[in-house]
């Protein structure tokens, strides 16, 4: 039950930009800040197991939660509107911590499939660590900007539809780069 649960709270919050956009048709900003508080909350909650494994799902959630809290008390948009901003930004610090600390976030989910990763995979994963880096720091400069600067439709479709775009992008691209490197790889030996 608890993992149906998470599913449904997941989903809503990939959702996140069509439910703020929809949602205001209805509701004030503060109603919204306090339901999406809510589902964070749950999430928290719900998510304990994952917290050792993808430490950056606490992290955003904490984030996202301050952004929402300055919705909730200041009964402005903006908070709300930032909340893609705040996520990116805690991926950033994730992904570049790890970078510093190691082992890299791309080595760690790397090793879920391959524990026995060989210092050519140790480089790689290193590598596409960095690019999601890139990736966390130019689409949050968009996401903020979409918030500050642009209407709530600008700001949905970015945020509700093209970043997730960009982002399915970039895992297809790096996946397609990775089978290329394997295979080279193995047509060498």
């Amino acid at each position: 039950m608890r993992g149906v649960f998470l599913a449904i709270v997941g989903i809503l919050l990939l959702a996140y930009p069509v439910v703020v956009y929809f949602g205001l048709s209805w509701f004030s900003p503060r109603v919204i800040a306090i339901g999406l508080l809510a589902l964070l909350a749950l999430r928290l909650l719900l998510s304990r197991k994952l917290w050792r494994r993808l430490p950056w799902v606490c992290l955003a959630t904490v984030l996202g939660m301050l952004v929402l809290g300055a919705t909730l008390v200041s009964a402005d948009l903006t908070g709300m509107l930032l909340y893609p901003v705040a996520v990116n930004l805690a991926m950033l610090l994730i992904f570049a911590y790890s970078l510093w600390q190691g082992p890299p976030v791309i080595e760690t989910l790397a090793r879920i499939q391959d524990p026995d990763l060989d210092a050519k995979g140790v480089r790689y994963t290193r590598q596409v660590t960095w690019v999601w880096c890139g990736f966390f720091v130019f689409n949050g400069t968009i996401a903020g900007y979409t918030a500050l600067f642009t209407s709530l439709k600008t700001w949905t479709l970015y945020n509700g539809l093209i970043a997730y775009l960009l982002m399915g992008m970039l895992m297809a691209g790096e996946w397609c780069v990775r089978k290329w490197i394997q295979i080279n790889d193995s047509s060498k030996h």
